[in-house]
C-alpha cells in the first residue's frame, strides 16, 4: 500500500506563475480569522508554508515565541529562508515535512496553521489528527482552503467554465478535493476535534490591476506550469485545449466589468486534550 503522502501530487507545483500567486499571501489577507488568537510568546507550526510569506508575518506577531515552516517540496524552503532573512527574522525556521506524520513530539505547538493544504493531500483527517496530536492543549488548529466550485465570475466567460471542470478534473486524478473549502468542519470532526469555529472569507478581483494579475497568472499557469503538464499527461486536456482556457482568461481579464471571487473554508480548533 503506497504511503499517504504518495497518494496526493501538488497539483499546480512551483512554476514562476505559482509563486505570483503566492508571494502574495499574507497573513492579514489569508488567516485574519486566526490572528486574534495570536500571543506573543506563542509557538507556531505553519505547515506548507511555500515561500514563507505567511510564515514570516506569523513570526513578527510572535516576538517572544517562534515559527517553525514546513513544506514537502525542499526547493521552495530556500525561498522562505530568503524572505525570512529579508525582513530580519531571527525566530523563525524552516524544514522538509510530510503532515500525514509530522516529525516532532505530541504537545509542541501552541498554533498549527495550514494555508490552502488540505486539498492537496491524500488523507485530510490523517493529516488534521496529526495536527491535533502535535498541539498543546489549549492551542488551536487553524486551516484554510478554497473551494473551487463556489469560485464565481462575471461575466460569464464559456473558457472559464471550462477552466474550472478541466481544474476539478486534474485535482481530483492526483488524488487531491479542489473542494475543501466546504469539508473543513467535516473532516475536523473526523479528527476528533469537538470545538470547532467554522467561518469563510473571500479573495475578489476586480479593479483592472486586480484582474489582469488573476487572470495573467492563471493564464500562464494553464500553459507553462506543472498543472500543465500534468492535464496533458493525464489525458485531461490538449496542449490546444489548453491555450483556449488561457486565451479565455486573458479575454475576461480585460472586461472593464469582469468580477471574481474566491470562497475559502477555514476553521479555528481549540486542542482540549
Amino acid at each position: 500500500m503506497p504511503k499517504p503522502q504518495e497518494t496526493a501530487v501538488y497539483t499546480h507545483g512551483h512554476h514562476e506563475s505559482v509563486l505570483r500567486s503566492h508571494t502574495w499571501r499574507t497573513a492579514a489577507n489569508s488567516a485574519a480569522y486566526l490572528l486574534g488568537s495570536i500571543k506573543p510568546h506563542m509557538r507556531i507550526l505553519d505547515i506548507g508554508c511555500g515561500p514563507g510569506t505567511i510564515t514570516a508575518d506569523l513570526a513578527a506577531l510572535v516576538p517572544d515565541g517562534h515559527v517553525t515552516g514546513v513544506d514537502h517540496a525542499p526547493g521552495i524552503l530556500e525561498q522562505a529562508r530568503a524572505t525570512a532573512a529579508g525582513r530580519g527574522l531571527a525566530n523563525v525556521d524552516f524544514a522538509v515535512a510530510d503532515v500525514h506524520a509530522l516529525d516532532y513530539p505530541d504537545d509542541t505547538f501552541c498554533v498549527v496553521h495550514a494555508h490552502q493544504v488540505l486539498q492537496h493531500v491524500g488523507d485530510p483527517v490523517q493529516a488534521l489528527r496529526e495536527m491535533r496530536r502535535v498541539t498543546k492543549p489549549g492551542g488551536f488548529v487553524a486551516v484554510r482552503d478554497s473551494d473551487y466550485s463556489a469560485m464565481t465570475w462575471y461575466p460569464s466567460v464559456p473558457g472559464l467554465d471550462d477552466w474550472l471542470g478541466l481544474y476539478l478534473r486534474v485535482a481530483r486524478a492526483n488524488g487531491g478535493e479542489p473542494d475543501a473549502g466546504r469539508r473543513l468542519k467535516s473532516w475536523a470532526l473526523a479528527a476528533g476535534f469537538t470545538d470547532i469555529t467554522a467561518t469563510s472569507a473571500t479573495w475578489t478581483f476586480a479593479t483592472a490591476e486586480e484582474r489582469a494579475w488573476w487572470s495573467g497568472l492563471w493564464a500562464d499557469r494553464t500553459v507553462a506550469s506543472s498543472y500543465a503538464d500534468r492535464a496533458t499527461a493525464g489525458g485531461h486536456a490538449s496542449a490546444e485545449e489548453l491555450a483556449e482556457v488561457a486565451r479565455a482568461w486573458r479575454a475576461w481579464g480585460e472586461r472593464e466589468d469582469g468580477w471574481f471571487a474566491v470562497l475559502h473554508g477555514e476553521i479555528l480548533c481549540r486542542k482540549w486534550a
